[in-house]
């Protein structure tokens, strides 16, 4: 049986699966946070890619271990706009020995659907909408259609929520700069029968709604929230100062002052949607990227 390793490195995240498919064998996961500062300078930051390298070489450790046959390495938002992607490149090379695809945003999407998907318990009602909230990006994706949005939980941040907490002002700035993204968006939330949630952002938020004392995977799969428990906990988030969000015992640190962007995100995309529910999935692009090489 076919042994492979699949590695998602994203904006804020950087996870990577081991697995003998459908069994898992690892998964990890280390908030490096990539993309930091990308969408003002244009440029990976050194402290960025040192953090994102020593995860890398963990992981390459991992691999070893597990004595992987095949791995794929597929890099998002951050390294696609980044001036000096060729640094990442060579890096992640030379630990792994492998280029990482920097995917675009179609693929992106493909590979988040199929993730998801899979991984449903219930059959849903089509058509099927996956959200994957990320923190450069997010992606709206049917089975035939998607659509990858520069808008995430690290760019709305860093390009919005300035104070601590934010002020109204800074709210309703990232609330109107969502909305237009959304309305230039070629996928409509509002076509969706069933809306599925991947990726930390949306977790976070079900473990929050949830009132998890601390972060559970298996508790948080496949629960159905409503809109309302999710506008109601986006509007407790972005009340909150960081202090106060990383007390809470479900919220990993390094999400911890972005995750009021993130959520926005997810309660402004809900609110167009007729759905009235999102089911949320642990399973995502993740999954996606180590079936692709099953």
């Amino acid at each position: 049986m076919t042994r492979v390793a699949a590695i998602d490195c994203g904006t804020n995240t950087i996870k990577m699966m081991i697995a003998e498919l459908p069994e898992v064998l690892v998964r990890e996961a280390r908030m490096v946070r990539l993309g930091q500062g990308v969408d003002r300078t244009g440029r990976l930051a050194d402290e960025a890619l040192d953090r994102t390298f020593a995860a890398i070489d963990e992981f390459a450790a991992l691999i070893r271990e597990h004595d992987v046959d095949k791995v794929r390495f597929c890099a998002t938002s951050a390294t696609r706009d980044a001036r000096n992607s060729d640094v990442f490149v060579d890096g992640v090379r030379a630990r792994l020995g492998i280029d990482p695809e920097v995917v675009p945003g179609h693929e992106e999407a493909r590979l988040a659907f199929d993730g998801a998907v899979r991984n449903l318990h219930d059959k849903p009602e089509a058509p099927v909408l996956v959200i994957d909230v990320g923190g450069g990006s997010t992606e709206l994706i049917f089975a035939e259609t998607g659509h990858s949005m520069n808008i995430g939980s690290v760019r709305i941040h860093e390009r919005h929520l300035h104070t601590d907490p934010p002020t109204a002002a800074e709210v309703s700035a990232a609330i109107e700069a969502i909305e237009r993204t959304l309305d230039a968006s070629p996928v409509d939330p509002g076509d969706a029968g069933t809306v599925v949630g991947v990726a930390g952002t949306i977790t976070t938020v079900a473990a929050g709604v949830l009132g998890l004392e601390e972060y559970d995977r298996e508790l948080i799969d496949q629960q159905r929230l409503s809109a309302e428990q999710v506008h109601a906990l986006v509007e407790r988030l972005l009340a909150m100062t960081v202090e106060q969000r990383k007390a809470l015992g479900y919220m990993h640190p390094g999400r911890a002052d972005v995750i009021g962007a993130g959520a926005l995100i997810l309660d402004l995309i809900l609110g167009r949607t007729g759905a009235g529910e999102l089911v949320v999935s642990e399973s995502d692009i993740l999954d996606g990227i180590a079936w692709s090489l099953a």
